[in-house]
């Protein structure tokens, strides 16, 4: 499978300070490619500089374009979806207002937000703002899945949030996942083994392993060693394969 996304030696930096020193990895045309590292090790950042949200240098090629020297709007245009780690909804907005700035396509997928997020219909009138933290992660990814997107940077989506909203988010990042490539930062790991195919570990702003998800999962002290914590100490989810 081809990958939809090369990224090679990647840096970038905020306020002058180096945050992602070399980044080097693919992410292929189909499927959830994980990308895994202990806190403050620069995954954030990473897909910020994919972005265009912060400075960097080195090669961004998304669907055999450079990309590492466009504006954000630009990447976004060309059919990149990002949902921030912070959610970053318009608190002062409705759910529906909030859905409605994110329209660019002439033809949004309503149909598809309303089947993933049917507590979004039924509060459509509600201020985001008043939302709790899992509806507003279910705003911030429905944002991104009105549009026909070629590729999602999804970050850290069910940081903070209740075993069942955990869930409810991964079953709908999985049915996402069956017509658009994602790249997903998270810390999850029974999210990692439902979602994930491939797998990409930073650590201090490089690449410090990638290869196929379920062998490094498999692979206890491998998991430790890279991530610090032990595959096998979190249950699953429901649903998880």
């Amino acid at each position: 499978m081809s990958a939809i996304l090369e990224v090679e030696h990647l840096s970038a930096t905020i306020n002058g300070q180096l945050v992602v020193e070399d980044v080097t990895f693919s992410v292929p045309g189909t499927g959830v490619t994980a990308v895994l590292g202990r806190n403050g090790v620069g995954k954030t950042s990473t897909m910020k500089a994919v972005m265009g949200l912060i400075g960097r240098a080195g090669r961004v090629e998304f669907d055999g374009h450079r990309i590492d020297r466009e504006d954000t709007h630009r990447i976004v245009r060309r059919g990149i979806g990002y949902v921030p780690e912070d959610r970053e909804v318009f608190a002062g907005l409705t759910v529906a207002e909030n859905l409605r700035l994110a329209e660019r396509d002439a033809a949004p997928r309503r149909e598809l937000v309303e089947q993933l997020f049917p507590d979004l219909v039924r509060r459509a009138g509600q201020r985001a703002g008043t939302l709790s933290g899992g509806q507003q992660q279910m705003l911030s990814l429905a944002r991104a899945l009105l549009n026909t997107n070629r590729l999602l940077l999804v970050d850290e989506p069910t940081k903070g949030l209740a075993p069942k909203i955990v869930t409810e988010v991964a079953e709908a990042l999985e049915e996402a996942a069956r017509t658009v490539p994602i790249l997903l930062v998270e810390q999850n790991l029974p999210v990692i083994e439902r979602l994930a195919q491939d797998v990409v570990v930073i650590d201090a702003g490089t690449v410090v392993h990638t290869g196929d998800a379920r062998s490094l999962l498999d692979d206890d002290e491998a998991v430790h060693r890279l991530l610090g914590v032990h595959a096998e100490t979190t249950p699953a989810p429901e649903g998880a394969k």
